[in-house]
């Protein structure tokens, strides 16, 4: 074999042990943790991980509900239930409901479950004003049955554009357009004009009554 196909043989090995390296390291276990960044708050305890964590208020801050969002894993092999859920420093209450009937909300192992959105358990404040300022980190402890608590700090949000499916049911809807005022006092009917104008260019029953069939026939029977 010539040097230069000797050459060519040997880059074209490095090149392939290069290609293998790079695919077995995306195919490791976090290869999708790390393909794609949550855009909120994110932590790990144990067995539990916590991506997308968020508190989402009312759009202008006023009265209202609040809800708390986020996804949860369970990495383990056993079954946790999400016991409590709390925002140190506020006076909120976190009111947790499963997405169907009633009970604790259940995370399988290996499993996950999204906390907050149409169909999915949700985790509700009452009092909006209660659960933090728009624009302030807010710290978020939930507590598991097997991990205990799993602190994380998250944004507090309003609920509009994309956190709107994901925050508090009783979100009051923009007002409808009004429709445009109508004119005061109602148009004649028309060729209501048209009528009077021809009694008073005809000037024969100008000003008059017209008389009836009847009373024309009476008359008649006078003369």
């Amino acid at each position: 074999m010539s040097s230069s196909l000797r050459r060519g043989a040997l880059a074209a090995t490095a090149l392939l042990i290069s290609i293998a390296s790079l695919s077995a390291c995306a195919a490791g276990n976090d290869a999708q943790t790390l393909g794609v960044k949550p855009d909120n708050a994110e932590t790990s305890v144990g067995d539990i991980k916590i991506q997308n964590a968020t508190v989402i208020t009312q759009p202008q801050g006023g009265q209202g509900q609040a809800a708390v969002s986020a996804t949860l894993f369970n990495d383990g092999t056993k079954e946790q239930t999400l016991d409590s859920v709390t925002l140190p420093g506020t006076k909120a209450t976190v009111k947790l409901s499963p997405a169907t009937g009633s009970g604790p909300i259940t995370v399988a192992p290996g499993g996950s479950v999204v906390l907050g959105g149409k169909g999915n358990p949700s985790g509700v404040v009452e009092n909006s004003a209660e659960a933090g300022r728009l624009g302030d980190v807010q710290r978020i402890v939930f507590r598991f049955s097997e991990t205990g608590d799993v602190p994380v700090d998250a944004f507090v949000v309003p609920a509009a554009d994309y956190y709107r499916d994901y925050g508090p049911s009783s979100v009051p809807q923009p007002p409808a357009s009004s429709p445009a005022a109508s004119p005061t006092g109602s148009a004649p009917a028309e060729g209501a004009h048209g009528n009077e104008a021809e009694d008073g260019e005809g000037g024969e029953h100008s000003g008059e009554p017209i008389p009836s069939d009847s009373a024309s026939a009476s008359q008649n029977a006078g003369h």
